[in-house]
Order: C-alpha cells, then structure tokens, then sequence
C-alpha cells in the first residue's frame, strides 16, 4: 500500500468520523429539543413514540455507524502505514508507529509520518531486482 493510499484512506476516515458525531449530536440535540424524551428530574425515563423521534433515532445510530465506519478505516490507514514502514531498511519509523498504536496513541504519529514519513514502496523496489541486474 502506498503511502498515498494511506493518506486517503485516514483522511476519508476522518471526514467519516467528524461526519458521524455531527449526525449523532444533531440526532440527539434535536430530540432533546422537541420533548422526545420523558424526563423525571435529570434522568431519561422514556421516549415519546413518534415519527419524529424515530427519525432522531435513525440519524443518531447512522451517526454512530459512520464513526464505527471512521474508526476501522483509521486501523486500515494504520496497517497500511505498518506494511509500508516494515519495507524500509531502517525499521524507526515502523516502531514508533507500531509502539505508540499499540498504546492507542497512534493518531499523532500517524499525522507526523503522513506530513514527513518515508514512502516503503520505493525501496521495496529496489530489493525486489533479481540478482546481478543493474539498479
């Protein structure tokens, strides 16, 4: 996988998930708004069974699917650049990005080796010459 396809691939991802909490907030905002919600004191006792509600209902689990959507493109992306850096000769790269996802603080790294990282898939044309030709 190229380091392009990586970038588009987290990129896209994270329009999804920005785009999956926008529609899961507007979902439930709004049917906090209308009086959705049957309410005894601060706490959520039942739901008014409308249209409307229903609707709400359905935008906030698509949102909720987008972000599920958004989080496994960001672990595709993640792989990808894992795949890419382990080409490499010089492995640095691939272990901060394998260390600090591991630890689940992998989306810093992940912006820092799309802005400045290496691109693995020219060197692994270089090894892959058969044995005597010209490089």
């Amino acid at each position: 996988m190229t380091k392009s396809t990586v970038a588009k691939i987290f990129i896209g991802s994270l329009f999804a998930i920005v785009g999956g909490v926008v529609l899961l907030v507007a979902g439930l905002l709004l049917a906090y708004t209308s009086g959705a919600f049957i309410m005894r004191g601060p706490d959520v006792v039942g739901i008014h069974p409308s249209a409307f509600t229903w609707s709400m209902a359905g935008l906030a689990i698509l949102g909720i699917l987008a972000v599920i959507g958004g989080g496994l493109g960001q672990f595709v992306a993640w792989i990808g650049a894992l795949l890419n850096t382990a080409r490499r000769d010089d492995k640095s790269w691939f272990i901060v990005l394998l260390v600090l996802g591991l630890l689940s603080f992998g989306f810093v790294p992940m912006v820092v080796y799309l802005i400045a990282g290496p691109d693995g898939t020219g060197d692994a044309a270089k090894q892959q010459l058969p044995i005597g030709a010209p490089a």
